[in-house]
């Protein structure tokens, strides 16, 4: 189980190089609100991609590759990520000193934590992801539903302890930032999710014109 265990999470530390619009949501929630709001941020991703490790390894993935169902969760979330994305511009123009002096307040960890819950959550293609891993690491080390669920245990880690380090390397860094840049980052990170959702929509109904 050890073997099954370091197999997962190195399979899990090396996902993490992929780098897409949770990630860069995560480290702007560093930057502008801090360690306590960026660690809420990391505990629902990893949260999510818990529930979905969880489906992917019962089967319920397959579901979410039909056709129909596959495209209306993929143009829902796109949608999401175009609506966050124009929030994050607004907050970029209308951010102001006061915003980080405030930063650690109940209201804004769970604005944190639901946020990053809901952006990751309706991403089809995380579930998509962990489908595929599952199976094809199911076949490569011949693995049993327990040494399955080990496996899965290992690679949601590997997000906490990933994401955790860079918000806690990030959080430091933030008493080096202006008040400026972190309305450029704010902006920034907003055309960055509108540029995501943008391109998934097109991606979706290229597809089904083919």
């Amino acid at each position: 189980m050890k073997r099954i265990f370091l197999k997962g999470l190195t399979t899990g530390l090396i996902l993490q190089l992929a780098i897409g619009p949770v990630f860069i949501f995560i480290t702007n929630i560093a930057f502008q609100k801090g360690l306590i709001n960026a660690f809420f941020a990391v505990v629902a991703v990893t949260l999510v991609d818990y529930i979905y490790i969880t489906m992917a390894i019962i089967g319920l993935g397959k579901i979410l590759e039909q056709g129909r169902i596959k495209k209306i969760f993929t143009i829902t979330s796109s949608l999401i990520l175009i609506i966050f994305g124009l929030i994050m511009i607004k907050k970029g123009f209308s951010f102001s000193i006061n915003n980080t002096q405030n930063g650690v307040t109940v209201n804004n960890i769970r604005e944190s934590f639901f946020s990053t819950f809901i952006l990751t959550i309706s991403s089809p293609l995380t579930i998509l992801f962990w489908t595929g891993i599952f199976t094809a690491k199911t076949i490569e080390y011949s693995m049993n539903k327990k040494e399955l669920a080990v496996f899965g245990f290992a690679s949601g880690l590997a997000t906490f302890l990933f994401l955790s380090s860079i918000v806690i390397l990030l959080s430091f860094m933030r008493t080096m930032i202006s008040t400026k840049l972190i309305q450029i980052l704010n902006i920034f990170v907003g055309l960055l999710l509108i540029f995501y959702g943008i391109t998934r929509t097109i991606e979706t109904v290229n597809k089904n014109k083919d």
